[in-house]
């Protein structure tokens, strides 16, 4: 894979992340100003405990990328979703256990949401596909 083609996926990666703060802090502070601040920190820890386990992930696979051949990648895929999935875990115990007091539904109002943006991302990469497409076919 050539240097523009990495850098164009980094940058929808980061672009998705960025995103899914965006839209946790957003909905963060809707629900601070019309159900009160524990509905607030909820929605905001919820974003949290999505954003931080992708950013593991994708971390795991653009370091993976550096490497050449498709078995490196793989690998970082299956460990990354690995670790994704227990970091996953571990936020909503710590936050579950620790954090009082806690509106459940804003916490996964606000995981669901930053889930959500992923979904974005898949459109953004294939908008950028696109345009590459009609790149190589000199405007035709």
């Amino acid at each position: 894979m050539n240097e523009p083609a990495r850098g164009r996926g980094s940058n929808v990666i980061v672009t998705v992340l960025a995103g899914q703060l965006v839209v946790g802090m957003a909905l963060a502070a809707v629900l601070w100003g019309t159900a009160g601040s524990v509905a607030g920190y909820s929605a905001l820890l919820g974003s949290l405990t999505c954003v931080i386990p992708n950013a593991f992930l994708a971390t795991r696979i653009v370091l993976a990328r550096r490497d050449s051949g498709a078995r490196a990648l793989i690998r970082a895929a299956y460990t990354g979703e690995l670790g994704k999935l227990a970091l996953t875990v571990l936020m909503f115990s710590i936050v579950f256990v620790t954090v009082r007091p806690l509106a459940a539904g804003s916490l996964f109002a606000g995981f669901i949401a930053a889930q959500l943006v992923t979904f974005a991302g898949f459109l953004l990469r294939d908008a950028r596909r696109e345009e590459l497409e009609t790149d190589n076919k000199n405007g035709e």
